[in-house]
């Protein structure tokens, strides 16, 4: 496999180095951005494989760095976040970020989650597209990963992509959060609710908010379009 890499953006030097460090010890090659207009500038030049941005940057925070770099290519974005707020966490997923931690995390818990975005790409692009899934006047195709809505392309992150293909593929069928944390994001522990609620919340933004019902206390169903 080529080696892959991961650009890191945090302006506290001592963990932007820290991190770099432990993921060049898992093998990745590392670049370090410590503001806003850099990490974007670095992204373009770069093309990571991975993300890991902190939101609390100068220039412009990290949620205008994902809207950037999601508009340009969708990759992998793990958030950092200095406080468990609610508001930054529902932002930055809605913005793209597929996953995030909360300050002070451990290295170990980093890594973990680095490796489990890039597996599920991997295994996205290793795996044969079935045919174009068609739910009324939405098409979903795989082998580009690319959804249109009446005739409109859609831009969607890898994760809401993900999400999208695995509701499809049992419409009207109730997933338990649970369920959609371990087959999606592979996410044994069923920790990170919010982290399901905030990317359907982003799908119905985009697609409309008729395609996903909530059944309260359980998951979510995908309904067929009228």
């Amino acid at each position: 496999m080529n080696e892959r890499r991961v650009l890191v953006v945090e302006d506290e030097r001592t963990i932007a180095e820290s991190i770099a460090a432990r993921l060049r010890a898992e093998g990745f090659t590392v670049e370090i951005a410590a503001d806003g207009p850099s990490a974007v500038a670095q992204f373009h030049a770069g093309q990571p494989d991975l993300v890991v941005l902190d939101v609390m940057l100068p220039g412009f925070d990290g949620l205008e760095v994902c809207r950037r770099i999601q508009a340009d290519r969708p990759v992998p974005v793990l958030m950092l976040t200095a406080r468990d707020d609610e508001t930054d966490l529902l932002v930055g997923l809605a913005v793209g970020a597929d996953d995030y931690l909360t300050k002070p995390f451990s290295m170990r818990e980093l890594t973990a989650r680095v490796h489990v975005l890039l597996r599920r790409m991997e295994r996205a692009a290793a795996t044969p597209a079935p045919p174009a899934i068609r739910l009324g006047d939405i098409e979903i195709n795989e082998a580009e990963r690319r959804v249109r809505r009446a005739g409109a392309d859609v831009h969607l992150t890898p994760t809401e992509f993900d999400l999208l293909v695995h509701l499809a593929g049992r419409p009207r069928t109730v997933l338990p959060r649970e369920r959609l944390l371990a087959e999606v994001w592979g996410w044994g522990d069923g920790s990170g609710t919010r982290t399901v609620d905030s990317h359907i919340k982003a799908l119905r933004r985009k697609l409309g908010a008729d395609l996903i019902r909530t059944v309260h206390g359980v998951g979510y169903a995908l309904e067929l379009p009228s």
